[in-house]
């Protein structure tokens, strides 16, 4: 009897380890979007800089945010989940820091913007996708640790994150 204790307890643990994590977030992880942010800043050409992903999987692109409409229009290709996906179509702001795109399941969300709106990492509640996405091709030193740290305060299993260099 005695020995049988031990064996139970060690099946118990089994049958209740956490369940593995579909996508690149643990969803039970709370997740913010940027409540400041104002969409107009957003205007411009981004480069993806980097992306989650199983295994590398396609080149890093980019997007450019128009204004208009309710929140504008973006226009490109992000690499999101190791995918090429196309991004052509209007946005629309569904909260703050928070759009829906044309065409896509997820909406996006805009987890964290340096103060001059350099960088952008955008992520999803579901976390099916991440990126860092910067103005320029070179992300600077500080802004990869920031970006970084927010990914993991929001879930994110920084181990899949692949950075374009």
């Amino acid at each position: 009897m005695h020995r049988l204790i031990p064996a139970l307890a060690l099946l118990l643990t089994a049958c209740t380890a956490a369940a593995p994590v579909a996508g690149f977030r643990d969803p039970a992880r709370a997740i913010y979007s940027s409540a400041v942010l104002d969409p107009a800043r957003l205007t411009g050409h981004w480069h993806q800089v980097a992306d989650f992903a199983a295994a590398p999987g396609c080149a890093a692109a980019g997007v450019r945010f128009v204004p208009g409409g309710a929140a504008g229009r973006i226009d490109g290709q992000l690499c999101l989940a190791g995918v090429v996906t196309t991004l052509a179509g209007p946005i629309t702001a569904i909260g703050p820091g928070r759009f829906a795109v044309a065409g896509l399941a997820d909406p996006l969300w805009v987890l964290w913007a340096d103060t001059d709106v350099r960088t952008l990492v955008i992520g999803t509640p579901a976390g099916r996708f991440g990126v860092i996405l910067n103005r320029d091709t070179a992300l600077p030193q500080d802004r990869l640790t920031a970006a970084r740290e927010v990914l993991a305060w929001n879930g994110y299993d920084l181990d899949r994150l692949q950075i374009s260099r």
